[in-house]
């Protein structure tokens, strides 16, 4: 199979969608351009700030794409290239797109606020209070995988002697350097545009040309080398100050700064693809389909049966609970206009799945070398397979090294933005869990008040997230993705309750609805005896199987109530209607 036909079709498709599905679906709800957002009616300064469609696009793509789009579809490529790009296709437009624009929707309408907040509207505070446990419980989960990716991709290797090996650690000490720069880049952007009121289109222009020196700086310049450790600790440090910042002077900058980095990452791998296809490179090796059971493991790790690791595998580039979190949490509290939920929730997420189309040919170009185990980190097999169809291109042979450093620098800094979002989340919902409706944390007293001081509330997150991540990604991105696609289901089924109660087409989210409940339950559940057995084969670790076994076991029991309150309601609805 050609990888070029399998983009352009793929892209083709996810056009057709956001085209009439999208438009469809913001006839069904009643979007409304004229209505004030929340970013407006609740200005603070802080997290309300109104933001241009550009610049929220950014934010809300920068932080909702981490790894995910490129970690997914690579590793599920083992069940071959056209479950993948099915599940990519009918996922991102029929689920995910659908759960993206209807969470942002509803938290439009409920002054901003979180999903929880949604849910309370339909289900009753008790059902909110379970929500926040869950969604706080995956953000955790989404800090630990992200820190510990993040972390990996900066840190040094040593020697036996405990000296640092430049050779193999010069490409993560340029991520690392250049990733430094651009936050400090992102700082100034943000004074310079929020407080000195300088124009976008200016600071636009040289703050890509700043990114270039940041990225010459770092190709030229990168002395530090520091272990996975000490990385993830600099890492914790950095999202405690990010999460209680103002959003304007890192959130918002860094985020849109970000964007630019995705784009020309994006054109780089179509160019790649494209020129590929041209010199007649652009193979797509991966077969069609392999069975229903991944025997492949190039990892050493088997996924299982397609039923239900097609699903949980492949999030970001499909559906992602993340998504509704982000969506209600920050993108909410700074879109200027109602229109622009539609391109920025539901745009933003078929962008994502053209990403997991374009991971998808990656993989497919050095396929022999992932299927045989040779290179097999999600992050290298992007980096290797864009790199290397870039330079079949006449002209362009010497630029494999220094593209697969740009590659690298550009799916960390999606990690940074995703981990330091998802924190900030995680101090929402640990802060809202303890406070009364219309409350702020400056209303409550006693131990609430310092539970729900922002930096307190963040600095437990972090402790709990960072804690985690140092037992290692690969330990924590099974459970992150099944608890990440059931807060997908209980999001659709949060919004689908609210459109019902209010007299809005929901109908749209019952099959999606249904289908994630019954695709993550399994897999935890697989997730659960797999730990069980791991504790009573007497494997090493018992400390960390026991924390697993719990997050999954509380997981699953919260998601079980609130489906059952969410099916009720709509019974409910249904039964009130026919009357």
């Amino acid at each position: 199979m050609n990888s070029i036909l399998v983009l352009i079709i793929g892209i083709g498709l996810l056009v057709v969608g956001y085209v009439f599905y999208g438009k469809w679906l913001a006839d069904q709800w009643g979007i409304d351009p004229k209505r004030k957002t929340p970013a407006f009616t609740e200005e603070d300064g802080v997290d309300y700030v109104p933001a241009k469609a550009p610049v929220l696009m950014g934010h809300h793509f920068s932080s909702i794409a981490g790894a995910g789009p490129i970690n997914g579809p690579i590793q599920a490529a083992v069940f071959g290239w056209v479950p993948v790009l099915l599940w990519v296709i009918i996922g991102g437009i029929f689920f995910g797109g659908v759960h993206d624009f209807g969470a942002l929707f509803a938290s439009l309408r409920h002054k901003g606020q979180s999903i929880g907040e949604v849910i309370a509207d339909t289900m009753g505070s008790k059902a909110k209070k379970l929500f926040i446990v869950f969604a706080y419980l995956t953000l955790i989960l989404v800090v630990a995988a992200f820190g510990s990716i993040v972390a990996n991709t900066f840190k040094a290797t040593f020697d036996e002697s405990g000296a640092v090996d430049l050779a193999a650690s010069s490409a993560n000490a340029t991520t690392a350097m250049i990733s430094v720069l651009f936050i400090l880049l992102a700082v100034v952007f943000g004074f310079l545009v929020y407080r000195r009121n300088f124009s976008l289109g200016v600071s636009t222009i040289a703050g890509v040309v700043a990114i270039v020196i940041c990225v010459v700086i770092g190709l030229n310049f990168h002395p530090i080398y520091l272990s996975e450790t000490a990385w993830m600790v600099i890492v914790g440090i950095y999202i405690t100050v990010a999460s209680v910042a103002p959003v304007w002077i890192l959130l918002q900058p860094r985020d849109y700064l970000s964007s630019f980095l995705l784009y020309f990452m994006m054109i780089v791998a179509v160019v790649g693809i494209l020129g590929s296809a041209l010199t007649g490179h652009a193979s797509l090796d991966i077969p069609a389909f392999t069975g229903i059971k991944d025997t492949l493991a190039p990892t050493g790790s088997s996924l299982g049966y397609m039923f239900p690791a097609l699903f949980v595998t492949i999030a970001c580039g499909a559906i992602s609970g993340f998504h509704s979190l982000v969506g209600s949490g920050t993108t909410a509290k700074q879109l200027d206009n109602e229109s622009h939920a539609r391109p920025i929730a539901y745009g933003g997420m078929l962008i994502e799945c053209a990403l997991a189309i374009i991971s998808l040919c990656a993989v497919g170009f050095i396929w022999s070398r992932y299927a045989d185990g040779t290179t097999v980190v999600p992050t290298a097999v992007f980096a290797t397979g864009i790199s290397e169809m870039v330079a079949t291109i006449p002209g362009l042979g010497g630029s494999k090294n220094v593209l697969y450093s740009l590659l690298v620098l550009t799916v960390s800094v999606f990690c940074l933005t995703s981990l330091d979002t998802a924190t900030r989340l995680a101090r929402y919902m640990f802060q809202e869990f303890w406070l009364e409706p219309g409350q702020t944390y400056k209303d409550a007293t006693g131990y609430k008040k310092v539970l729900t001081n922002p930096l307190v509330a963040t600095v437990i997150t972090v402790v709990l997230g960072i804690g985690l991540g140092l037992t290692g990604y690969s330990k924590i991105w099974p459970l992150f993705g099944a608890s990440n696609q059931l807060l997908a289901a209980i999001g659709l089924l949060a919004v689908a309750t609210w459109l019902g109660k209010i007299g809005r087409n929901n109908k749209m989210f019952l099959f999606p609805m249904a289908f994630m409940l019954i695709v993550t339950i399994t897999s935890l559940v697989q997730t659960l005896i797999s730990n069980i057995n791991g504790l009573t084969s007497g494997a090493a670790g018992a400390g960390w199987f026991v924390a697993r076994i719990v997050l999954a076991a509380l997981l699953v029991i919260l998601a079980v109530i609130l489906a059952i309150n969410g099916i009720k309601t709509l019974l409910d609805q249904r039964k009130a209607s026919a009357k």
